[in-house]
């Protein structure tokens, strides 16, 4: 039997627990438990606007549909993930690793209960400094080049989520997505990805904030995983997450692995991913 903590995984807006299966499959050959669950507004919880599949298509109602997971944010989303991690670890601690903007919710779990989290590993993930949401994030001049902002095809403000068109048959956009998501998988495995993504992510939590303390999240040991080819999350972007980290809680310093690879190598590189997650914790 094992002594090493559970692993729980957690994805990234549009996406859900299904991302991390080929990693789940090489985790499980060192008999470790692990679980990949779904964020809030996602997966199994996600709702989808009717525009995105409605026929005749309307740019125009697209554009302005409500999102159906309009009242979704990060209270929300913090709280189901304590839960989560709660019900893997029956109250003992667990290692996460969180995905893009899954980054920003684990942040607040962990402020909310640093006993329950033996590890945040934070996977080409947000992870913003206290008081500063992952929307501010994005749009610092440390993330210039990203394909994210280019590619939402509604006003955030006004639907209340950031929406993707992802079953666009345009070819220059469907190319523009699967660079930003999946820049270093074959075409046809990025096509298929991109089929099984969500098209609202709930804006709420991208606008959220959490204050950090030296005993809630300061406290919590934690890796940061970059990668070199991220068109979402650009690697001056990474680099500054570490660096305010660090001078934030200087005597929890980051640790930090790099690879070359774009911002999903959960599927472009899931042996190494699994690799890497377990060794810590």
């Amino acid at each position: 039997m094992t002594t090493t903590t559970p692993l729980l995984f957690v994805h990234g807006f549009w996406h859900g627990s299904w991302c991390w299966s080929e990693v789940l499959a090489h985790v499980a050959d060192s008999g470790r438990q692990a679980l990949a669950v779904d964020l809030a507004g996602h997966g199994w919880r996600a709702r989808r606007p009717e525009s995105v599949t409605g026929r005749p298509f309307s740019p125009e109602r697209l554009a302005t549909e409500k999102s159906p997971v309009a009242d979704v944010d990060l209270d929300q989303a913090g709280d189901l993930l304590v839960s989560q991690i709660r019900r893997l670890g029956r109250g003992g601690p667990v290692t996460v690793v969180a995905h893009s903007m899954g980054g920003s919710v684990l942040t607040r779990a962990a402020e909310q209960a640093p006993e329950l989290i033996a590890h945040a590993v934070y996977l080409a993930a947000f992870m913003p400094a206290s008081g500063v949401s992952a929307m501010e994030c994005a749009t610092m001049p440390e993330n210039a080049g990203e394909l994210i902002a280019p590619s939402v095809r509604a006003d955030p403000g006004a639907v209340r989520a950031l929406r993707l068109d992802t079953v666009s048959a345009e070819p220059a956009y469907r190319a523009q997505l699967r660079q930003a998501f999946y820049g270093d998988l074959d075409p046809a495995d990025a096509d298929a990805a991109l089929g099984l993504l969500t098209p609202d992510a709930p804006l709420g939590i991208a606008l959220g904030t959490t204050t950090l303390t030296s005993d809630g999240w300061g406290s919590v040991p934690r890796t940061y995983v970059g990668c070199a080819q991220d068109m979402t999350i650009r690697p001056p972007l990474q680099r500054k997450f570490i660096d305010d980290a660090d001078a934030a809680f200087p005597g929890n310093p980051t640790l930090t692995v790099a690879l070359d690879a774009a911002h999903s190598p959960f599927l472009s590189m899931p042996d190494r991913v699994a690799e890497i997650v377990g060794g810590l914790g």
